[in-house]
């Protein structure tokens, strides 16, 4: 008797299954006719009127892959359907070309569809140049440092509020190899009180002058809402907007963070700080986070921040249950059809300790497993107080995201 074995493959991208028919002798010409058939795509697309789910149904099947619509769609008894769509990359690239002949806007959905194809494609990712740092971001992950210059904060509150202790901490995270510094003077935990203008200005502004003079390479993030605050911070020397609003508080913050050409790191929330963690819930989390990105990357655009220089964060713990929480980090992949990079902020949250009932202090091992998954699902930046354990993680994470088969 003959023993087959039978192995299952994990395919990436068309360069995965490439690599794999090359492995075992395929004839070139038809590795380049079926590496584009290997790999599955999905996507889920609305909200469609009925007859553009007619249309998106039909052509999908007519190329050969899938789509699902709501019930009540063919005879116009629902009035509006989402789609979700499988098919291979060439099904896909068949589907667009259909809906370009189309009419309720679907050639828009098909460019839609085919910048996010190619971003999980291409080989060059997301390029990252600010001060010293000049890196591909698909291929080496960065490390932003906290630093909390507040008495409040869940998990170092006064502990870095004198300007001496912060700027040592900032040493201590760049010796071991944090990539940005993220400055705040207003903590931003479930329930914190609002700090004023002049107070987030005090505490901010003079660590910035300083960090910015003894490291002039180093990127340097102001972690506020305020575009007073940021406009300052800004000319103080810091780089990065990091806003958990994502310019949704403060109308003028766009125009600041333009005015200045500084990168932005764009945060979902619902609600506020002081009222996100009561009874936080969604009708479909990840369409609502996608519009709300969406809402905020048009702001920015068009108030002149340049679309290569955002950056966006699901916020992990603003405005979301320990089970939102869990779902972004096993799902967070359905943000990178942004073609954006994605920051996750999970160091030391309170989900953790839900789950493993550690104390703040005690919640590196944690803190690291959120920031492995994250990576694992598309994360290109990750925000935490443990700078070296989570450098010497990425260092693995990266290396295993890199190698070729």
């Amino acid at each position: 008797m003959r023993n087959y074995h039978v192995r299952l493959l994990n395919l990436h991208s068309a360069a995965d299954a490439a690599s794999l028919m090359r492995q075992i002798g395929t004839d070139t010409h038809g590795v380049s006719l079926m590496k584009n058939k290997m790999v599955h795509y999905s996507f889920r697309v609305g909200p469609l009127p009925a007859a553009a789910a007619n249309i998106i149904k039909q052509e999908m099947l007519s190329v050969g892959g899938e789509a699902a619509v709501t019930r009540g769609v063919i005879n116009c008894s629902a009035q509006a359907s989402d789609a979700i769509l499988s098919a291979t990359r060439k099904q896909y690239r068949n589907f667009c070309r259909k809906l370009r002949a189309q009419p309720f806007s679907l050639a828009q959905m098909a460019d839609r569809i085919e910048a996010a194809l190619r971003h999980q494609e291409k080989d060059e990712g997301l390029p990252f140049h600010c001060r010293d740092i000049e890196v591909d971001l698909k291929k080496r992950s960065l490390v932003m440092g906290i630093l909390n210059v507040t008495p409040d904060s869940f998990s170092d509150g006064s502990l870095y509020l004198d300007p001496e202790k912060a700027l040592a901490q900032a040493r201590r995270m760049v010796k071991e190899g944090a990539d940005i510094i993220d400055i705040g003077g207003e903590s931003t935990r479930p329930g914190a009180a609002r700090v004023e203008e002049p107070e987030e200005l005090r505490r901010v502004v003079p660590v910035i002058e300083a960090l910015r003079a003894e490291f002039p390479g180093l990127p340097l993030s102001i972690d506020t809402y305020k575009s007073r605050v940021a406009d300052a911070a800004l000319k103080a020397g810091a780089d990065i907007v990091n806003d958990i609003s994502a310019f949704n508080f403060d109308p003028e913050m766009a125009e600041v963070t333009a005015r200045h050409e500084a990168w932005a790191c764009l945060m979902h929330i619902q609600g506020t700080p002081q009222k996100m963690q009561e009874n936080p819930c969604y009708e479909d989390l990840f369409a609502e986070i996608c519009a709300y990105f969406e809402n905020s990357i048009a702001r920015a655009v068009a108030a002149g921040v340049k679309r290569e220089k955002l950056i966006l964060d699901p916020g992990i713990g603003f405005g979301k249950t320990l089970e939102h929480n869990l779902l972004l980090l096993k799902h967070l992949r359905e943000f990178t059809g942004f073609g954006l990079p994605l920051l996750i902020g999970t160091s030391r949250k309170s989900f953790i300790g839900k789950l493993s009932g550690a104390p703040v202090t005690e919640r590196l091992p944690g803190s690291i497993a959120t920031v492995a998954l994250a990576l694992a699902g598309g994360a290109n930046l990750a925000r935490v107080h443990d700078v070296a354990a989570t450098r010497q993680a990425l260092t693995v994470i990266d290396a295993a995201k890199n190698v070729k088969r």
